[in-house]
C-alpha cells in the first residue's frame, strides 16, 4: 500500500470519529434540551453559545481561528436545531391534515378546494350585496372583504370599520356564506370576531405578536398571511404564536414576497406550498390578487396554485374596478371571475381535488 493510500485511509478513518463525535454531542444536546424544557427553562442561551465558541478558537489548532469558529458555530446551529421544542404546527407533532371547520358546509383543509372571494374593501351594503351575489352563483364558499384597511398612504381610504363588518355579515347571512375580514389591532379582535367566521392577519402583521397572542385567545379560524419579506420559518413560528394561546383553528397564507422583479406587483413563492405542506399539518391557501397584483394574470396563477397543492384561494372581485377604492388593478371582472372558477374546476379535478 502506498503512502498516499495509507494517508487517505487515516483521513477516512478520522472522519468517522469526528462524525461519531459529532452524533454524541447532537445526543447530549437533545437530552440537555428536554431537561431544560422540564425545568421550563430557556433552551437556547447566546452567553453559553459564545462561551463555548471562545473555548473552542483558543484550542491550538493547524487553523485559523476564523476558520474554526466558522465549523464550529455550524455544529452548534445543527445541535440547537433539534433541541427546538415539538412545534405544533410541525409534522411532527400531527402527522395527518388538519380540517378547519369554519361553519357546516365549509371545512378547509380537506378534499374540497374553497375559494374566497369579494372585494378588497367593503365599500357600501349596496356593493357588497351585489358582489357577493356575483361569487356565490360562481362558486365561491367564503364571503372575504376589508372593513379596516391597512394603507401604504394615511390618505387613502381605509375602511368603514364596524359599519362594514355589518355589511359583510349581513350579506353573509343572507345568501348563507361564512365571511371573512381582517383585524389590524389587538382592539379590533374582538369587534371582528363577532361579526366575522374568519379572523384574517395581513401580511403587514404577521409579525405583532400581542396581535397574534390576541386571535390565539379566540375560538375562531384565524387566516395568517406571511408577510412580503417574511420566511417560511418565520411564518410558521408567527402560527406557533397563535397556536399555543389555544386557537387551533390556524389557515396558512402564501400572498406573495417581495423580490427583485418589478413588472408584477409581487412574487408569488409557490414552492411555499410543498415545503409547508411537508413541514405542517395547517392548511394552505393561496392569494393570487396580491401575489401578482395585475388583473390580467390573476387566473394563470390561480390555476397554478390548485395544482400545487393549495386547499384554498382568496381572490377579489368588483365590477367596476376602475372606480374601487382599493386595490381596483389586480381585482377581476364578474365574468372573468366565472370563466375563472370553471376552470380551477377542470384543474382541482385532474389533481384529485374537487371545487364546484
Amino acid at each position: 500500500m502506498s503512502n498516499l493510500e495509507c494517508a487517505r485511509k487515516l483521513i477516512d478513518r478520522v472522519d468517522k470519529e469526528i462524525v461519531k463525535l459529532i452524533n454524541k454531542r447532537a445526543r447530549l444536546a437533545l437530552n440537555l434540551a428536554k431537561f431544560k424544557n422540564k425545568e421550563k427553562s430557556n433552551v437556547y442561551v447566546p452567553s453559553r453559545e459564545r462561551e463555548v465558541l471562545n473555548k473552542v478558537i483558543s484550542s491550538k489548532s493547524f487553523l485559523t481561528k476564523e476558520s474554526l469558529k466558522s465549523i464550529y458555530t455550524e455544529i452548534i446551529n445543527a445541535c440547537r436545531n433539534i433541541q427546538t421544542p415539538v412545534k405544533l404546527s410541525s409534522r411532527e407533532f400531527k402527522k395527518d391534515n388538519t380540517i378547519i371547520k369554519v361553519n357546516k358546509n365549509v371545512e378547509i383543509g380537506g378534499k374540497k378546494v374553497h375559494v374566497m372571494a369579494g372585494p378588497c374593501a367593503i365599500e357600501s351594503k349596496e356593493i357588497m350585496s351585489n358582489i357577493a351575489k356575483i361569487v356565490k352563483n360562481a362558486g365561491a364558499t367564503v364571503l372575504r372583504g376589508g372593513a379596516y384597511k391597512p394603507r401604504s398612504s394615511p390618505y387613502a381610504f381605509q375602511g368603514l370599520g364596524e359599519k362594514g363588518l355589518k355589511y359583510i355579515k349581513d350579506v353573509g347571512n343572507k345568501l348563507h356564506m361564512p365571511v371573512i375580514s381582517e383585524a389590524m389591532t389587538v382592539e379590533q379582535v374582538n369587534i371582528v370576531s363577532k361579526y366575522c367566521d374568519v379572523i384574517q392577519i395581513g401580511a403587514r402583521n404577521i409579525q405583532n405578536y400581542d396581535l397574534l397572542k390576541a386571535v390565539g385567545k379566540q375560538k375562531k379560524p384565524v387566516l395568517l398571511k406571511r408577510g412580503i419579506a417574511t420566511t417560511i420559518e418565520e411564518l410558521l413560528l408567527s402560527a406557533e404564536y397563535i397556536l399555543s394561546c389555544g386557537n387551533h383553528n390556524v389557515i396558512l397564507c402564501e400572498r406573495g414576497i417581495r423580490t427583485f422583479e418589478t413588472s408584477t406587483r409581487f412574487t408569488i413563492d409557490l414552492n411555499a406550498v410543498p415545503v409547508l405542506k411537508k413541514f405542517s399539518h395547517l392548511p394552505v391557501v393561496l392569494d393570487p390578487s396580491h401575489g401578482i397584483g395585475i388583473r390580467e394574470h390573476v387566473g394563470a396563477i390561480a390555476k397554478a396554485c390548485i395544482a400545487a397543492g393549495a386547499d384554498g384561494l382568496i381572490i377579489e372581485v368588483h365590477p367596476q374596478p376602475e372606480n374601487a377604492l382599493s386595490d381596483g388593478a389586480q381585482s377581476l371582472l364578474p365574468e372573468q371571475f366565472n370563466k375563472l372558477m370553471k376552470e380551477l374546476d377542470l384543474v382541482a379535478k385532474a389533481v384529485g381535488r374537487e371545487l364546484l
